[in-house]
């Protein structure tokens, strides 16, 4: 069965989405900043058929324990077949924009911790000549807007990277998947405005467990962000810089 390490793992996506892996049988480590919460999701886990599950509390900030994470999920599991990465903040954009601090901090959250944890891991996938790597990214690094550019500029980076990745690790036989959602209902996005493409975590999760199954290589979820991103994208900058986004 598959032994799957999971960071961010009380996120409402990464919980939706490993709940699958529960009931497939899997063993799982599961990574996040709060203790209780992480609590909650084990039991929540292994009350759906996961083999077992063990927990580690860890500010991915601190990049000097990410070592003693990966060390301890290998200890765990014996083995590793699977990184899923969805730890992250939204931001406060106008914060960042008053604070070369505030901006620092989005971008070490977002994107440095992220690519400091995955040379690890990469170096081991490499080494060990198989497995799988999902990745949370986000549609707003497809394009820099001035509602999200701090938090936009490091899901491009963190996109970036993942794609330099793939292509360096699929000669090894490691598969990388970048993961795009757009907005998605949960506690991060609790103070947007209703709307319609708000998606249901639910689903999304799902739709990302069989993405991985399939080792998928780029997944806009739902869907119809491939189509409305590639639209933005292609706005012509005399036009988009005028616009309210």
């Amino acid at each position: 069965m598959l032994k799957l390490l999971v960071i961010g793992a009380t996120s409402a996506i990464a919980h939706e989405t490993i709940k699958h892996f529960a009931a497939d049988g899997a063993t799982l480590f599961l990574a996040g900043r709060s203790e209780d919460k992480l609590n909650i999701v084990r039991d929540d886990l292994l009350a759906r058929g996961a083999a077992g599950v063990e927990t580690f509390v860890i500010d991915m900030n601190d990049l000097d324990r990410h070592q003693a994470l990966f060390d301890a999920a290998l200890d765990y599991l014996g083995t590793l077949d699977a990184l899923y990465m969805a730890h992250g903040t939204l931001g406060d954009q106008d914060e960042s924009e008053a604070s070369v601090e505030a901006m620092q901090r989005e971008l070490t959250t977002n994107f440095i911790s992220a690519a400091a944890f995955l040379t690890l891991a990469a170096n081991h996938f490499e080494a060990q000549r198989r497995g799988s790597i999902a990745v949370i990214s986000s549609v707003a690094g497809d394009r820099g807007r001035a509602s999200n550019y701090v938090y936009g500029t490091a899901m491009a980076a963190k996109t970036a990277f993942l794609g330099g990745l793939r292509n360096r690790l699929a000669k090894a036989g490691v598969h990388v998947l970048t993961i795009k959602p757009g907005p998605v209902a949960t506690p991060m996005t609790a103070h947007m405005k209703a709307s319609p493409l708000l998606a249901d975590p639910g689903p999304v999760g799902e739709t990302i467990y069989k993405a991985m199954k399939n080792e998928r290589d780029i997944l806009y979820v739902p869907g119809y962000w491939m189509l409305i991103m590639m639209i933005i994208r292609n706005i012509p900058e005399r036009i988009f810089k005028r616009l309210n986004m």
